[in-house]
């Protein structure tokens, strides 16, 4: 009898190019997972966006959300939803109703250069922290009800929040992931014109980094970082910051790296964790098999990473560097697609990489 642990996870296609993307991560993850030694996953397949909207009345379905509080952890597609009907873009998209749903406050982003690839910046190796749950992100920063309004037709305003026990808790990721690294840490924000709110952030992360003796640390306005990241990205190593800013960073980031088709981003807890990829649907590209896979691959990877340390297994850990390694080697082969100035389809740059995973 196989005593192996098996691991649920969930498949969440979503839209647009989702399904390709998604459906091309799941055959890497499962071969992947073989190579190591490790159980077949069990998948559980669930709907978001348009395909809930037809098969539910709405595009995330609480038997939705409430099937992923059984999995260990699970993958999302892009979803598309701006070209949601009116009355199905009130209150939060899918994915961050996902994340407030599970408290995903951390999102790990990393941008780094692959050999084969073309990139504007060729010393690029970091890693955006951001954080997840509040910041001026309407979406999620209420318990109830939208941190943005219109208390006139003419009149918008937007509310930020930032709290000591979410900046605490993001930088103890980030300073430990800064630690397990080169050990130097950026703290992103804009005390100088948002002094409360941003001047708390950043001074909590210094509380914070003052318990790590072995990370160096510093801290950029925003837009001094963003300067210095086209620069000389090379001299960052760990960025942490809020929410807008790590979301607007962290594309900067990976365009630099090469392409957002490669952007991996991880969004977890101390319990949970969610795959998905930087960029979005790209509906223009949907059903055409030439969507760039390798980002929510490399999103897969970083999942199984995250269960392997989580559960202290090393074939989910053994797995997540098989995929990482697979892509790195596919992408120096010369074989990418079509973003990347390739001529590889989805499905055809999968393959490569699924055949790659065996290679120690």
């Amino acid at each position: 009898m196989d005593s192996r642990r098996v691991v649920r996870l969930g498949l969440i296609e979503g839209d647009g190019i989702g399904p390709e993307v998604v459906q091309a991560t799941r055959a890497v993850v499962d071969e992947a997972l073989a190579a190591a030694g490790a159980a077949t996953p069990e998948w559980v397949e669930l709907p978001i966006g348009h395909a809930a909207i037809a098969e539910c009345g709405e595009p995330l379905p609480e038997t939705t959300l409430s099937a992923l509080a059984d999995l260990d952890a699970w993958i999302l597609g892009p979803h598309d939803n701006v070209s949601y009907a009116p009355h199905h873009r009130i209150g939060a998209p899918p994915g961050g109703a996902i994340r407030k749903r599970f408290g995903l406050y951390a999102n790990i982003r990393p941008a780094r250069t692959f050999p084969g690839v073309r990139a504007a910046a060729t010393d690029i190796d970091l890693v955006i922290v951001r954080e997840n749950s509040e910041g001026f992100y309407a979406d999620r920063n209420m318990f109830a009800g939208s941190g943005e309004f219109r208390p006139t037709a003419d009149v918008a305003m937007a509310v930020a929040v930032i709290t000591r026990a979410a900046c605490e808790r993001i930088a103890h990721q980030a300073c430990a992931l800064a630690a397990a690294r080169s050990g130097r840490l950026t703290i992103v924000h804009k005390a100088n014109v948002l002094p409360m709110t941003m001047g708390l952030f950043r001074d909590v992360c210094w509380e914070v980094a003052a318990g790590y003796s072995g990370v160096e640390v510093n801290d950029e306005h925003v837009d001094a970082a963003a300067a210095h990241l086209v620069r000389a990205p090379g001299d960052y190593d760990v960025l942490v910051t809020e929410n807008l800013f790590g979301d607007i960073l962290s594309d900067l980031a990976g365009e630099l790296a090469g392409s957002l088709g490669l952007a991996a981003s991880l969004n977890c807890s101390a319990d949970k964790a969610m795959a998905q990829a930087v960029h979005g649907a790209a509906p223009a590209l949907a059903g055409r098999n030439r969507a760039n896979p390798g980002a929510l691959q490399l999103s897969a990877a970083m999942l199984l990473r995250w269960l392997g340390t989580r559960d202290g297994d090393p074939a989910l850990l053994g797995a997540g560097d098989r995929i990482e390694r697979a892509v790195a080697a596919t992408l120096a082969a010369g074989i990418a697609t079509a973003d990347l100035g390739g001529l590889a389809s989805t499905s055809e740059f999968t393959e490569q990489v699924r055949a790659r995973v065996h290679r120690r």
